[in-house]
C-alpha cells in the first residue's frame, strides 16, 4: 500500500519504486529529470513503513550527504516497495523548485560564486500606499510579490529578498555558465514587465491603480553562504556586484527606462542577442568611475521560452476546462484512441496541465527537461501510444491553446508553442536513444 495526497493505492506489481507507483496510479509527483536521480525534485518524506523500502542506491546516498538529508528522506525514483508504506511528497509545484538550490549552499561560511543579481522596484510606492487602505495595500502587495516573483523562479533563480516594494533575485547560486545565468536573468527581467502589464490589466483595475517597475542587472563573482547566529542562519549575498545592481536598478527612474544593465550582462550574451535601445553614462555612488548602462528593450528575435512563460497563466487558468476541451478534441478525431484511457479521465486531466506547466518552468534546466521528456515517451509506448499519434495530438494541443489564450493569441504566441511541443514530442519519440544525442540548443 502507497499512501500519498491522502490517496491510498494496492500495489500489484512488487518492487516498484514510488515514483512508478504514483505514475501508474495518475497521482502528479514532481519529476524533473524523468526518475534518473538527478533533480532531486521526487523526493518524499516517509511516514511509515521505511523497512518496507530498498536501501539507499549510491545516488541516493550521494545526494542525502550533500544536502544533509534526515534517513526519513528517500527519492522517489530509487525507492523501491516491498511492502506497506506511507509517504509525504515533498516537493508539490514546479515553483518551490528552486528553493532546492540553497541545499548546496554551505553552512557558517561563504564562498565566492560568480552570480547574477536583479532588483526589482515598485515605482511611487509613497503615494500608492497613500491613496489605497492598509487591507488593500496589503492585497496589492502580495499580488505584486507573487507576479513578479514566478518570472525569477520560472527561470533557475532564487527570490532573495523582499525590501518593502522591492524583490531582489539571485541566478546562479548552483553554478551554471555565465551565458546560462545572464539568460535566465534577462528573461526573467523581461518576464517581470509582461506580469505587470497583466497584474494591471486584471487585477489591478478594480483599485483604480496601475502598478510601474524598474528592474536594474549585474554581473559579478560575490560571496554566498548561510551566515549568522548559530542557531539562526541565513542565506546571504554579499558583494560590490549586489550593490551595483541596486544602484542601476535605481538610475531607471531618473532614465525613465524600464530595465538597465551593466556592460557585464551585455557581454555576458553573444552579440546581436538583446534589442538594446539608449546608452547611459552615469556615475554611482562609492565609485569613482562613470559606468556606461545599458537600456534593455527585449530579445532580437523570438525567444520561445520568454513566449511560453508569458503565455502560461493565460492558457492555464482554468486547466480542468483546458484538460477536457483537449481530449474531447482527442476523442472525437480519434475514437480509438478512447481505449487508451481506460482509468478516470479526471486524473489524466490532472497530468495533462501538471505536464505542461512543468515543462515550461522546466525549460530554464534543459539537462533534465531531456531525460524527463524521454522517460514520459517510454510510459506512453507502454500505454500503447504510437508515433502516428504524436502529430495529431501535437495539432489539437496547439487548438486548445489558441483557444484558452482568445483575445491575447498571437501568431509569436502559436509560433513558440508549436516549437516547444515540436521539441517535447520529438523527444518523447525519441525515448531509446542515447541521452543527449538530440538536446535543444539553450
Amino acid at each position: 500500500m502507497y499512501s500519498s495526497i491522502n490517496q491510498k493505492v494496492r500495489v500489484k506489481n512488487t518492487h516498484s519504486s514510488l515514483l512508478e507507483i504514483s505514475m501508474d496510479n495518475q497521482i502528479p509527483h514532481l519529476h524533473e529529470c524523468g526518475g534518473h536521480g538527478k533533480c532531486t525534485t521526487c523526493r518524499v518524506r516517509v511516514i511509515e513503513g521505511h523497512r518496507n523500502l530498498s536501501e539507499r542506491t549510491a545516488v541516493e546516498r550521494n545526494t542525502a550527504h550533500l544536502r544533509k538529508w534526515d534517513p526519513s528522506i528517500r527519492l522517489a525514483c530509487q525507492a523501491h516497495v516491498n511492502g506497506h508504506v506511507e509517504v509525504q511528497r515533498l516537493v508539490w509545484s514546479s515553483a518551490e523548485v528552486n528553493k532546492l538550490q540553497l541545499e548546496t549552499i554551505p553552512e557558517g561560511e561563504a564562498e565566492e560564486r560568480n552570480i547574477v543579481i536583479l532588483f526589482c522596484d515598485l515605482r511611487n510606492f509613497t503615494r500608492i500606499t497613500s491613496e489605497n487602505m492598509v487591507f488593500d495595500m496589503a492585497h496589492m502587495l502580495n499580488r505584486f510579490y507573487t507576479v513578479l516573483g514566478d518570472p525569477i523562479l520560472m527561470n533557475n533563480g532564487i527570490i532573495y529578498q523582499y525590501v518593502g516594494d522591492e524583490i531582489v533575485g539571485i541566478f546562479g547560486t548552483s553554478g551554471g555558465t555565465r551565458q546560462k545565468n545572464t539568460m535566465d536573468a534577462v528573461r526573467a527581467a523581461l518576464g517581470m514587465h509582461y506580469a505587470i502589464e497583466r497584474l494591471n490589466h486584471f487585477e489591478l483595475k478594480d483599485f483604480a491603480t496601475e502598478f510601474e517597475v524598474g528592474i536594474g542587472l549585474n554581473y559579478g563573482r560575490a560571496f554566498i553562504g548561510h551566515l549568522g547566529h548559530p542557531k539562526h542562519r541565513q542565506f546571504t549575498v554579499v558583494g560590490d556586484p549586489v550593490n551595483v545592481a541596486s544602484r542601476i536598478q535605481g538610475c531607471t527612474k531618473e532614465a525613465k527606462a524600464k530595465t538597465l544593465i551593466s556592460r557585464t550582462i551585455l557581454e555576458g550574451l553573444p552579440n546581436g542577442t538583446l534589442d538594446i535601445g539608449r546608452t547611459i553614462v552615469k556615475c554611482l555612488a562609492g565609485k569613482e568611475a562613470a559606468f556606461e548602462l545599458f537600456e534593455l528593450k527585449g530579445f532580437v528575435g523570438v525567444d520561445m521560452n520568454l513566449e511560453l512563460q508569458s503565455s502560461l497563466d493565460f492558457v492555464l487558468k482554468n486547466e480542468v476546462g483546458f484538460a477536457k476541451r483537449f481530449y474531447e478534441k482527442v476523442f472525437e478525431k480519434a475514437p480509438a484512441l478512447r481505449a487508451l484511457f481506460r482509468k478516470d479521465m479526471s486524473g489524466q486531466e490532472r497530468l495533462l496541465t501538471h505536464m505542461l506547466g512543468g515543462i515550461v518552468y522546466s525549460l530554464s534546466r534543459p539537462e533534465f527537461l531531456q531525460m524527463g521528456l524521454r522517460r514520459l515517451g517510454k510510459s506512453h509506448e507502454k500505454y500503447g501510444v504510437k508515433p502516428e499519434h504524436y502529430p495529431l495530438v501535437q495539432q489539437l494541443l496547439i487548438e486548445t491553446i489558441e483557444e484558452e489564450l482568445g483575445e491575447f493569441h498571437t501568431e509569436k504566441l502559436t509560433e513558440a508553442w508549436r516549437q516547444a511541443l515540436t521539441f517535447v514530442t520529438a523527444e518523447m519519440m525519441n525515448w531509446n536513444k542515447r541521452p543527449g544525442s538530440a538536446s535543444r540548443s539553450e
